[in-house]
């Protein structure tokens, strides 16, 4: 960066920056204790895993960052950060975390080696519209008892954008959350003031924003992610204008008027007019 460009400091929203954080031990024992609500001091020790940046089918492009990690006790956190909204993040999550579990066990090992393990979704989008909580943590448990069935597998999913009104004596989860869904220095100081492991955070931030190399990197990896939901929305919305065209033409068949047909799809005429021309005139691949 320039002079000219020192304000500009890394988004953790972006998951390059995110991993790049957890690489720091006191970093990443601070974000944990306070997803765990345990003192800092209870995590003897945290080992980053080796993980690949998977994809969710062959040919995607564009890969998943995550952050794997294994504590002293056998337990297994597999962290990573979502921008923009995903359909299926319910049933993709459960996916991982399962693969986690599973794949604790080799051939013929038993069952009493399994150790809890742990998916954290940070999501800087709104995943579950019914509700104000910002933090999720979800296990499976008896429906009719309401009694947790076993805490070795659990989801937890973090809401940025569901993030409370600032209060006093809050929770350090909660400050966590601020710090990654904040989007200026000033910000991300005015946080690291509140916790000295928010404050290594930040203090690694700077670090990495200096980077000349390490800013290329993160500057590349969000034009990806950019041109990847990019392309996502275009597929969509060339899917949804094919869906409409559609619908028009099997109405049309059944002798309803444009005016009808704006009716029963909440639209004005022109536009239904403007598309049954090009159903008409063949220019449609539908």
């Amino acid at each position: 960066m320039t002079k000219k460009d020192d304000n500009l400091i890394m988004l953790p929203t972006v998951d390059l920056c995110f991993k790049e954080l957890m690489n720091n031990p006191k970093v990443r024992i601070g974000f944990i204790a306070a997803l765990l609500d345990i003192p800092p001091e209870q995590i003897k020790e945290t080992t980053l895993q080796p993980t690949e940046l998977r994809r969710e089918y062959g040919e995607q492009k564009l890969g998943i960052l995550d952050v794997n990690v294994l504590l002293q006790d056998g337990t297994q956190i597999d962290m990573e950060i979502q921008v923009a909204p995903f359909r299926y993040w319910d049933a993709r999550a459960l996916f991982y975390l399962c693969g986690l579990f599973t794949g604790q066990l080799g051939k013929g090992e038993p069952y009493s080696k399994l150790k809890r393990c742990i998916h954290v979704s940070i999501l800087d989008f709104i995943h579950f519209p019914e509700d104000a909580e910002c933090c999720h943590r979800i296990s499976l448990c008896d429906k009719t008892t309401g009694q947790r069935y076993t805490d070795l597998m659990e989801l937890r999913i973090l809401e940025l954008k569901k993030l409370p009104v600032r209060t006093e004596g809050e929770k350090l989860l909660i400050s966590w959350m601020r710090f990654f869904a904040a989007k200026t220095r000033k910000e991300m100081r005015m946080v690291a003031q509140t916790d000295e492991y928010i404050d290594e955070a930040f203090e690694e931030l700077e670090k990495l924003s200096a980077d000349k190399q390490k800013w290329m990197e993160y500057e590349a990896r969000q034009k990806a992610i950019r041109d990847y939901n990019t392309q996502v929305q275009s597929y969509w919305e060339e899917g949804q204008r094919h869906l409409k065209l559609e619908l028009i033409r099997k109405k049309l068949a059944r002798g309803k008027s444009l005016e009808q047909i704006a009716e029963d799809l909440e639209t004005d005429v022109e536009s239904i007019r403007a598309l049954a021309e090009e159903i008409s005139g063949g220019t449609s691949s539908v």
